[in-house]
């Protein structure tokens, strides 16, 4: 079992490669070129600038079992459907039982979107968020080993 960060955009790295050193699990960053890590130990996959161009090597690597940490669910899914695992950056794993339900309301916004209307975005991220993630990937971890 491996971690699997999907960085574009992840604000909880850091709180990855903690636990993830913490149960002795290799961890991967995926980015492209327009992020910078410099993690020391730990293995950075660089890809070129495009749609999905990040997606597409996670899913080039990815392995049965990982756990992939992504806030984008039409990834969530085809990691699921690898027989392997994902949680996003509050926490929320995702599971074969709410993932449809997941994609769908991707797909009503995106309709609304569309049509001119405007989405609330998301609040601001605080602390209690990343510990929040923090216990639930933990969590996860210990249900599957």
């Amino acid at each position: 079992m491996r971690i699997l960060i999907d960085a574009d955009g992840c604000p909880v790295v850091n709180e990855t490669i903690k636990v993830a050193h913490k149960f002795n699990l290799e961890s991967i960053i995926f980015c492209d070129t327009s992020h910078n890590f410099d993690e020391k130990n730990i293995k950075v996959i660089v890809v070129s600038k495009g749609i999905d161009a990040v997606d597409f090597a996670i899913l080039n690597n990815i392995e049965k079992g990982d756990i992939v940490i992504t806030q984008d669910y039409g990834l969530a899914s085809l990691v699921l459907s690898r027989n392997s695992y994902a949680i996003n950056q509050s926490g929320m794993v995702y599971t074969n039982e709410n993932i449809d339900e997941l994609l769908y309301s991707r797909y009503i916004s995106k309709k609304m979107r569309n049509s001119g209307a405007r989405i609330k975005g998301p609040k601001k991220r605080d602390k209690s968020q990343d510990i929040i993630f923090k216990e639930n990937l933990e969590k996860l971890i210990l249900n599957i080993i």
